[in-house]
């Protein structure tokens, strides 16, 4: 029910409650005095602060209501993967702000070209292992070119669509090489361009070869060859048939059908044969391509770098020689891995190269028995402790300071380029949404990747500029280094700066 007062008597009121503001009995004895309810002079009193700080500072409060309305966007923009047109319909609909397209685009555009100058004075510091890969997009021939840090996750450089060869690779290089980027490993799937950008540009440093990939590789013509068995197992009945209709004395029904079961028979034991083999050399090079490979001959121990290669060679050897008795059908499966593995070869194994100084150094201090346990805990580690400073307490103490650099050796050896994957997988609905991705938005959602908290597992609660160990006050708020803050806690509870404060509250859960 509305109150019979005129505006001068309202002010007046305001004015009071304002001046006498933490003054015991105030609101009771206006209330009392002019029969208006507590209720009623509370909200004038909101009312009247709202319209004192209004007027008397607007430019403050526009900038900040023009900061809240520029991180609604870009929040709209990255974690809810939105079109353009979509942050309009969002803002309209769940805010009741009309935004135009035009500043949409002004807004990301700006915030495009700040992320490209932090993230140029976000260069991790020491040595690092980074990973590198190509993305192809819509455009034949070209594609993005990313380059990731393996241990934090951090994106070090992303860039636009372009021709992709050795040339534009080492200008990239070059480029974070300028920035003050070091590194001691590259890594990477295994394209010519790559390697050739890296042999030529830094022929001192190793390339990593992803062994994910090589293994990958072979279980697509395990799974082919495993489905062409299954085929023959299938046919063995209708061989059977066929044959008791020519017993029968009648004649053979299909275009080219099989008669003779006992030539059938020896071609599916023939086929489970190459598939049993190839299956075993598989499990063998996933073997060998692990971190840590324990050896039992001549005595336990730990297999280094050069008896790894000398075993892989025999496997490839034993790969040549299974394609000799392979039917000339599949043949040409066979023949394709081997090249594939061979090729791969000189660059598998590069991870441990970096580990054998340790792993030589641990076994003249304590012995091949003592580093062959090492590395069955290692192994096992996810059962017994996956910490590493846990599971080393667990040794005696004069293994202890051998043991510590094991196992941290063990945990930093590289061999995929994992990371640089997962990056891909998180630009891919950005690319379905805007088709092509320019530098300045590529360098935002860098930006935005960076400072991203791990919610769960090994980095819960740290983001990727935390884990490379820089130093930086906004680690973990993108916006906020952006120079787009929160709301402050007093304008949070001013009525212009509401509609904002529910931009964080109500966006992203009404759009999930």
């Amino acid at each position: 029910m509305k109150h019979s007062s005129t505006g001068k008597q309202r002010v007046n009121w305001v004015s009071e409650l304002i001046a006498r503001e933490g003054t015991y009995g105030v609101v009771s004895q206006i209330s009392r005095q002019h029969g208006i309810s507590r209720q009623a002079l509370y909200q004038l009193k909101e009312k009247g602060r709202a319209a004192l700080e209004k007027e008397l500072s607007p430019k403050e409060q526009e900038i900040e209501q023009k900061q809240q309305k520029e991180r609604a966007i870009l929040t709209l923009l990255t974690e809810a993967h939105a079109s353009y047109r979509g942050i309009q319909a969002c803002l309209k609909t769940l805010l009741g702000i009309h935004v135009s397209i035009g500043e949409i685009t002004a807004v990301i555009q700006k915030a495009g070209k700040q992320a490209i100058e932090l993230l140029k004075q976000q260069i991790p510091e020491g040595k690092r292992a980074i990973a590198l890969d190509e993305q192809y997009g819509s455009k034949r021939g070209e594609a993005y070119l990313n380059i990731v840090d393996v241990h934090s996750g951090q994106i070090l450089a992303s860039v636009p669509p372009v021709a992709v060869d050795g040339e534009s690779w080492t200008l990239l290089l070059w480029f974070l090489q300028d920035q003050g980027l070091e590194w001691y490993t590259t890594v990477s799937d295994g394209g010519k361009a790559i390697a050739d950008a890296v042999q030529e540009s830094y022929w001192d440093h190793a390339h990593q070869r992803d062994v994910w990939h090589v293994l990958h590789e072979c279980q697509k013509v395990q799974g082919r060859l495993d489905r062409f068995v299954e085929q023959l197992e299938n046919q063995t009945k209708t061989v059977e048939a066929q044959a008791a209709r020519i017993a029968a004395g009648k004649k053979p029904r299909g275009k080219n059908p099989k008669t003779d079961p006992v030539a059938h028979m020896q071609q599916v034991s023939q086929a489970e044969y190459v598939a049993r083999s190839l299956s075993y050399l598989t499990s063998e090079l996933q073997r060998l391509l692990e971190v840590v490979v324990l050896s039992s001959t001549p005595e336990p121990s730990l297999l280094l770098h050069d008896k790894r290669q000398e075993e892989l060679e025999t496997l490839c050897d034993l790969l040549r020689e299974l394609c000799q008795v392979t039917p000339e059908a599949w043949r040409k499966e066979l023949e394709g891995l081997l090249r594939h593995v061979q090729l791969a070869l000189p660059a598998l194994l590069v991870f441990s190269q970096h580990l054998d100084h340790v792993q030589k150094s641990a076994i003249a201090q304590l012995g091949e028995q003592a580093c062959h346990l090492i590395g069955w805990a290692w192994q096992r580690r996810t059962i017994l402790e996956p910490k590493i400073d846990k599971l080393v307490a667990s040794f005696p103490p004069d293994w202890q300071p051998c043991a510590d650099s094991l196992l941290h050796a063990w945990e930093a050896a590289v061999r995929a380029s994992s990371c640089v994957e997962n990056w891909h997988s998180i630009l891919r609905p950005f690319l379905a949404v805007h088709r092509c991705l320019s530098a300045p938005m590529l360098a935002l959602l860098a930006l935005w990747h960076n400072h991203r908290v791990a919610p769960r597992g090994l980095h819960k609660g740290q983001s990727p500029l935390q884990r490379s160990g820089l130093k930086i006050a906004q680690a973990t708020d993108w916006l906020a280094s952006l120079g787009y803050p929160p709301p402050s806690q007093e304008r949070r509870t001013c009525a212009p700066c509401s509609i904002f404060v529910q931009a964080e509250q109500q966006v992203l859960p009404a759009v999930a």
